[in-house]
């Protein structure tokens, strides 16, 4: 049986992730003792202290265990926290060598959504590919420069490591983590009873581009503006660097560290941005959409929608906009 660790945090975390994840697990306990056998999960509610208050006092969930009185746990799952992350390290320090001792014990590690930069705060994710909300992707990546975030995945898993994209992204990360432990079958009993979409592999269809621009390099925000603005032309980025008086190589590595992408890759997500919204608003058909954003091989641009959604065109329109005819 599995000793499964659900951490509950000092401070505002999310209960779904936590009594979602408890609900799932012993669903699946009750599932096997229905079959003759035996359960799979022992799960258990690990706090620092008796009592940890939620969103203000509205909540209080009581751990059943403590993490002192944890010697040797198999499973460790770390809730979104939704704090300040510098404050959530700073309340559940505690935590932190509990968590790196038992990963070095052989204990595998979950975090949900944002519940990633506290694990990144552990170091263990330093080197790793890592996933979390998309909306926290630049902010995760800047304040973690040795994690390589993937803003598109809605899980990842590398060394007994696993992390999940964003809000109820979590319960992809659940049901793999049960068809892993138990089989495909008990995996699709469980996607049925909770209503959770099992092949579910990306959370790009989700993510609204809204560029990255909390940093300080004017330069690259001037970039990005003019591209913001010129969505419908072609620009490059030759042009991009003569209008700033910037060698070509100079403010390609100058992008890509204020903004985590090349300015290839920004220029295509603005555009696919655009046609987004009009796929999900207008009743244009997909060639007008195409030459709406500046593209005129409708081969080249259906390869990069899906590259950036996931979907091909009349797929997101019809996931989105149910009014729209289909049409190319």
């Amino acid at each position: 049986m599995k000793h499964v660790s659900i951490l509950i945090p000092f401070g505002a975390s999310s209960l779904s992730n936590i009594e979602g994840t408890w609900h799932i697990l012993t669903e699946v306990n009750t599932i096997l003792r229905r079959m003759g056998r035996e359960p799979i999960f022992d799960v258990h509610l690990v706090g620092i202290s008796n009592a940890s208050t939620q969103r203000n006092g509205l909540f209080t969930i009581q751990p059943d265990l403590l993490m002192q009185d944890v010697q040797k746990t198999d499973m460790i799952v770390i809730p979104a926290m939704h704090q300040d992350p510098r404050e959530a390290l700073r309340l559940n320090a505690d935590f932190i060598p509990w968590i790196k001792e038992q990963y070095a014990n052989g204990a595998e590690i979950i975090s949900f959504c944002i519940g990633a930069f506290f694990l990144a705060g552990t170091g263990l994710l330093d080197g790793k590919r890592a996933a979390t909300h998309w909306a926290a992707a630049n902010d995760l990546q800047e304040m973690y420069p040795n994690v390589e975030v993937v803003d598109e995945k809605i899980m990842t898993e590398e060394d007994g490591i696993y992390t999940s994209g964003g809000a109820y992204s979590y319960l992809n990360l659940v049901l793999y983590l049960v068809e892993k432990y138990t089989n495909r079958d008990i995996a699709i009993v469980i996607a049925k009873t909770f209503m959770i979409d099992i092949d579910k592999d990306s959370q790009s269809p989700f993510i609204m581009f809204q560029g990255q621009k909390s940093h300080e390099d004017e330069p690259v925000k001037k970039a990005q503006e003019f591209i913001e603005q010129n969505f419908q032309d072609r620009v490059t980025v030759d042009q991009l660097a003569n209008m700033l008086a910037l060698g070509r190589r100079s403010l390609e590595r100058r992008f890509k560290k204020a903004t985590s992408n090349t300015v290839t890759e920004y220029i295509q997500r603005v555009k696919m941005e655009v046609a987004k919204k009009s796929f999900e608003s207008s009743r244009k058909n997909i060639s007008e959409v195409m030459y709406d954003v500046g593209y005129a091989d409708i081969k080249a641009f259906r390869t990069i929608f899906r590259k950036v959604t996931g979907l091909s065109p009349i797929e997101y329109r019809n996931k989105y906009n149910k009014s729209a005819a289909v049409a190319v």
